[in-house]
C-alpha cells in the first residue's frame, strides 16, 4: 500500500522522538566509559617518617682506658662476641636501629699498623662506595688525633673513624644499621647520628 504524506509525517515524528530519547542515554554511556579510564603516574619512593629524639648527653666512664659522652637515647653494650677484647663496646641506638661499634687497643709500637689497618678496612667498601671523604682532626690540648671517614652510597658502614693520643691509646669506631643499606632512606638518620659521633670524639678523654 502506498503511504500518504500524513503517514510519512507521522513516521518522521516518531523517528525524531526516538533520536531525542536515545541521544542523552548515548552521551551518558560515553561519559561513564571514559570516566573509568584513569591514567596512573609512578609516585616517588616514600619512606617512613622518623621522630628523632632530643639531643642530650651523659658521661660514659665505665671503661678503664677512656671515657666520653653518649646520647641519653643510647645504651652501651659490652662486646662479648668472638674476638672481643677489653674496651670493646657498642653504643646502641635502638630507636634508630643503629650501633656505633668501638674497639680499643693499646698503642705501644703499633700506631702506624693500627692506622693502616683502619684505613684498609674503610677502603674495602670501595666496591659499593660512591666516594670516601676524609676529615682529619688534631686536638693537642686533649691529646686527641684522628680521622673521620664519610662513605657515600649504599655501603654497610657510612661513617668510620679513629682516635688516638699517639702514644698509649687507639680507639676505632664504625656506624652500622640493622637493615639493608639504602642511602636514600638512611641518609637523614646517618647525618643525625654523625653528630653524635663527632660529639663522642670531641668529648673523649684518656685515662692514664
Amino acid at each position: 500500500m502506498r503511504k500518504s504524506r500524513t503517514d510519512t509525517g507521522w513516521w518522521s515524528t516518531i523517528s525524531m522522538d526516538r533520536t531525542r530519547f536515545y541521544r542523552p542515554i548515548f552521551v551518558l554511556l560515553i561519559l561513564v566509559v571514559t570516566s573509568c579510564k584513569q591514567s596512573y603516574t609512578p609516585k616517588p619512593a616514600g619512606y617512613l617518617r622518623i621522630d628523632y629524639p632530643e639531643k642530650t648527653y651523659r658521661l660514659y666512664s665505665d671503661q678503664e682506658f677512656f671515657e666520653f659522652e653518649i646520647p641519653d637515647y643510647a645504651k652501651v653494650e659490652i662486646d662479648s662476641g668472638p674476638g672481643g677484647h677489653q674496651g670493646w663496646v657498642n653504643v646502641a641506638i635502638p630507636q634508630l636501629n643503629g650501633k656505633i661499634h668501638l674497639s680499643y687497643k693499646p698503642v705501644g709500637e703499633n700506631l702506624t699498623a693500627y692506622i693502616t689497618d683502619c684505613r684498609e678496612l674503610v677502603y674495602k667498601h670501595t666496591v659499593k662506595a660512591q666516594g670516601i671523604e676524609e676529615t682529619p682532626f688534631i686536638h693537642r690540648e686533649q691529646n686527641r688525633y684522628g680521622m673521620v671517614y664519610d662513605l657515600k652510597g649504599d655501603v654497610a658502614s657510612a661513617v668510620q673513624f679513629f682516635i688516638t693520643d699517639s702514644t698509649d691509646h687507639f680507639l676505632r669506631g664504625s656506624l652500622y644499621f640493622n637493615s639493608r643499606p639504602n642511602r636514600d632512606s638512611l641518609n637523614p638518620v646517618i647525618e643525625y647520628l654523625r653528630e653524635d659521633i663527632i660529639h663522642l670524639i670531641e668529648t673523649t678523654r684518656w685515662k692514664y
